[in-house]
């Protein structure tokens, strides 16, 4: 029995197109010597295929566009290893081709500014989704560890619907309630959660309520499960576990077809965790002092393999592991 589900897993997992929505990756998360090609062999080597990097979170408009110049540059110099991603078929183009596609995001609306005009050359830049806020209030709305909990501003509705018109993905991680349900409310497009877990499984504000994993599947959007003991209770030895729970509770939910695989897996070997003790205030609670644990590059064909023991058909599988985020790309990205 355990041979008949090894090898099923081991089957999907070669034929699906296993796309991760969230890996960081910036300065201020890295030693000074990480490898970029190392660690994207890790994830090429688990059979990953899509992986959407974060290239700026706080940043101003100038840091940031230094800071996408600079992914540019290390990504299409090596197009024998990598394809930047800015279309569904780009994607479907790397897997044929047996390249690693890669897309970027913003973990904020920093960059923006106060500027709305900045979201169109971003986006033409390669960048296909951005969070509303992280952790704290902005000018578009509240994070997620914000007392107030204050709903969506003026001015982030009209940040909404500049992403809708231009086709950046909405993406709600990381944001108050509050303002993450007004940003499903008045989107135009589907929105996602690109790696968020339920909190009825695990109580920290960085987790999602039933509310926003409704509202958000309501959009047609997706939900994407994170690997982050901080946000699931999880041991190195239960991580995976931990993630399927999250991944089996969002589908008894809204149904399988809104779940997606989000690791956040940050590279912190060598780390000085500057981001957050640089900025406590973003992390007033819930987190304990670094090093914190993170699921691995190197477990994530085993989440196919659970998936497989927790009885989800292979369509569903595919789904979770890369279809369902291609669905919601292809009717939200221009």
């Amino acid at each position: 029995m355990l041979d008949n589900i090894s090898n099923r897993a081991r089957s999907l997992h070669q034929r699906a197109l296993v796309c991760d929505i969230t890996v960081p990756w910036h300065e201020e998360f890295l030693a000074q010597d990480a490898d970029l090609h190392a660690v994207m062999g890790r994830f090429r080597q688990a059979g990953v295929n899509l992986l959407s990097m974060t290239v700026a979170a706080v940043d101003n408009a100038s840091e940031t566009f230094r800071l996408i110049a600079k992914r540019r540059r290390e990504i299409l110099s090596r197009p024998d290893l990598y394809k930047l991603v800015y279309s569904v078929n780009d994607i479907l183009e790397a897997k044929r081709q047996g390249v690693f596609g890669i897309l970027f995001h913003f973990q904020g609306t920093h960059p923006f500014e106060r500027n709305i005009d900045l979201i169109e050359p971003f986006y033409q830049l390669g960048i296909r989704q951005a969070l509303l806020a992280y952790n704290e209030r902005t000018f578009v709305g509240d994070g997620c560890h914000e007392p107030e909990d204050a709903g969506l501003s003026v001015f982030g509705r009209y940040v909404v619907a500049e992403m809708n018109r231009v086709g950046m993905l909405v993406d709600c991680t990381h944001t108050g309630f509050r303002t993450s349900m007004d940003a499903m409310e008045v989107s135009t497009s589907p929105v996602i959660f690109s790696h968020s877990n339920p909190r009825a499984l695990f109580d920290h504000e960085r987790n999602i309520r039933d509310e926003q994993i409704k509202a958000c599947a309501d959009t047609g959007g997706v939900i994407g499960i994170n690997g982050v003991g901080l946000f699931n209770g999880a041991s190195a030895d239960t991580m995976v576990s931990r993630m399927v729970d999250g991944m089996v509770y969002v589908a008894e939910q809204v149904g399988a077809e809104h779940v997606a695989l989000g690791t956040d897996f940050m590279f912190v070997e060598g780390s000085a965790y500057r981001w957050y003790y640089d900025r406590a205030y973003m992390y007033p609670k819930g987190y304990s002092e670094p090093p914190w644990l993170f699921v691995q590059p190197e477990q994530i064909p085993a989440i196919t393999e659970e998936l497989v023991r927790r009885s989800f058909s292979d369509a569903e599988i595919e789904g979770i592991l890369g279809r369902n985020y291609l669905r919601v790309a292809e009717k939200v990205w221009k």
